[in-house]
């Protein structure tokens, strides 16, 4: 606003700002220094997500969290691509408990429970089908009035329901399941059939979670081929009502969750997104290990070099390379007065 209000044209500022911010990322590659990130030396990401997370609400527990933070970048890092995929990690948070009870738990956790209160809560060894289907009979696609007009026509609907619901459950069972994933819901009817035949069932699972679980198992959105898994269980939290679930011991650990408990919804949410920092940080050295000095040292280095080069060029340009360099000391200036220091003498 400083420069529009001296008359300067914006595409002027634009260019002038894009000249100082090439010079500023020149002059960073020549005061960064170059750390060791490799499969059998991932030291430094541990310190480095611990440094993170030191300015976070969270920094109390700042060891645990980054530990949790870079276990997850690495636990689906590709080091022959170098990169971590963010889709294979999945934060989930849930009120209660306290922090240093955050895990990290190598499969899938999703924030529902099987379908009837009677099902089995552990499964070991399961095999997964995973629908995407509705688990009910089709409907037609225009809109109709069912007049029903005596017991008998509506017993013989009872029974073509049930039967329908029946012969859905003994295929699923003939492909050799023995618990049911469903991205859909159905009605207590079925769900009352599903009980009889001991054929355990999660329902409305999100479109994303049943992506991350058919690829952690190994299964796929078809009938041809099921998931795997050493292990469902269901995590209770002191009520009957606030259940999560399980997947783990999967044959792909190339997803992974990490779940985290905190005494109210505002320190949830503040850790997932300190989680979320730390990985980015353990991602960024992965691909790039390359760092520089905080402190804003190297933001105090970078204006330098900007004013420095201010001399080559006339005109316009100028007053726009300076205002970048002032921007650039904006951030020591608020650290020195944060830590209650002249930012003039110091």
């Amino acid at each position: 606003e400083k420069l529009l209000s001296k008359g300067i044209h914006p595409i002027r500022i634009a260019q002038g700002f894009e000249a100082a911010c090439a010079i500023a990322t020149k002059h960073l590659e020549t005061i960064c220094d170059t750390v060791t990130v490799t499969q059998k030396d991932t030291s430094i990401l541990y310190s480095t997500a611990e440094t993170t997370i030191s300015s976070k609400i969270i920094n109390r527990y700042k060891k645990k969290m980054a530990h949790t933070a870079v276990d997850a970048a690495l636990s689906v890092c590709d080091w022959e691509r170098k990169d971590v995929n963010f889709e294979h990690i999945k934060v989930e948070g849930k009120v209660g408990g306290r922090l240093e009870d955050t895990t990290l738990v190598k499969g899938i956790v999703i924030d529902k429970e099987f379908s009837h209160p009677q099902m089995p809560r552990r499964i070991e060894q399961a095999k997964i089908a995973i629908l995407t289907c509705p688990f009910e009979p089709p409907r037609p696609k225009t809109k109709y009035n069912l007049d029903i007009s005596t017991s008998e026509a509506y017993n013989k609907l009872y029974q073509m329901e049930q039967a329908y619901f029946t012969e859905m459950i003994e295929y699923i069972q003939k492909s050799g399941a023995n618990v049911a994933f469903c991205q859909w819901g159905f009605d207590d009817e079925a769900n009352h059939l599903l009980l009889q035949k001991k054929l355990p069932a999660i329902r409305w699972i999100g479109g994303v979670e049943m992506e991350l679980i058919a690829m952690s198992t190994g299964g796929q959105l078809s009938p041809d081929k099921l998931g795997h898994c050493g292990v469902i269980r269901t995590l209770e939290f002191g009520t009957t009502k606030d259940h999560m679930t399980v997947i783990e011991d999967c044959p792909n650990s190339k997803a992974v969750t990490v779940f985290i408990r905190g005494g109210n919804t505002m320190i949830v949410e503040e850790a997932k997104r300190a989680i979320h920092d730390a990985i980015c940080v353990a991602r960024n050295l992965i691909r790039d290990a390359r760092i520089v000095y905080g402190g804003g040292s190297c933001e105090i280095a970078c204006a330098q070099a900007v004013r420095n080069a201010c001399h080559e060029v006339t005109g316009q340009e100028q007053y726009a390379w300076k205002a970048f360099a002032s921007a650039l000391e904006a951030i020591p200036i608020a650290l020195a007065e944060n830590s209650g220091l002249s930012p003039i003498e110091k």
